[in-house]
């Protein structure tokens, strides 16, 4: 069992999905006191502030699961999440017949260790069609998505070529983790 510090319903999913126990706690961070321009540097900042205010707040006796997604467009910035309507339609956009990179941090803490891991992956996308992205913008479930993109559903049919883990675009490498929370279960157990 670990704490997913995160309302995020696609990493309770990926969790599930994989087998992991878990409750689903969110912490409050505050990610825009962070100055960095680097997708990395603001991904390992973000999920290790969700970590440190997790241990604070929870304490250690049940493992801590946090993390932070951002994508980076192909000229380097950072696509955050949208603040609007208009803004979700321009940072599509940029994506449409592009190349993203979706960079996943996170951290998992228990009583014993520290896991952490930054993994990428990186997809290029054909143009998106004018009437499926107007639907998906208008639909609002692009909102609280790093970058606006949902790799698992609306970007799907436009993917032309991927490299890495889908389960690192939707916001948890859990490929990379699972060794980790098996590691620490047997911790626990001794």
């Amino acid at each position: 069992m670990v704490y997913l510090c995160s309302s995020s319903p696609s990493r309770a999913l990926l969790l599930e999905k994989f087998g992991v126990s878990f409750t689903q706690k969110s912490v409050d961070f505050d990610e825009e006191q962070i100055k960095t321009l680097d997708a990395k540097d603001f991904v390992y900042t973000a999920s290790k502030g969700k970590l440190d205010a997790a241990v604070r707040q929870f304490g250690l006796d049940t493992p801590l699961l946090c993390a932070d997604t951002v994508i980076a467009a192909s000229d380097g910035s950072i696509l955050r999440k949208a603040k609007d309507l208009e803004d979700a339609r321009r940072i599509l956009t940029l994506q449409s017949g592009s190349t993203i990179s979706i960079i996943s941090s996170v951290h998992y803490r228990s009583k014993a260790f520290l896991f952490t891991d930054i993994s990428a992956t990186h997809y290029r996308f054909f143009e998106f069609g004018k009437e499926d992205m107007e639907a998906y913008l208008q639909s609002g479930l692009w909102q609280g998505k790093a970058g606006a993109c949902m790799v698992e559903g609306f970007c799907k049919p436009y993917i032309q070529s991927v490299d890495g883990f889908e389960s690192t675009a939707m916001g948890l490498q859990v490929e990379v983790l699972l060794p980790w929370i098996a590691f620490g279960a047997d911790d626990v157990r001794k």
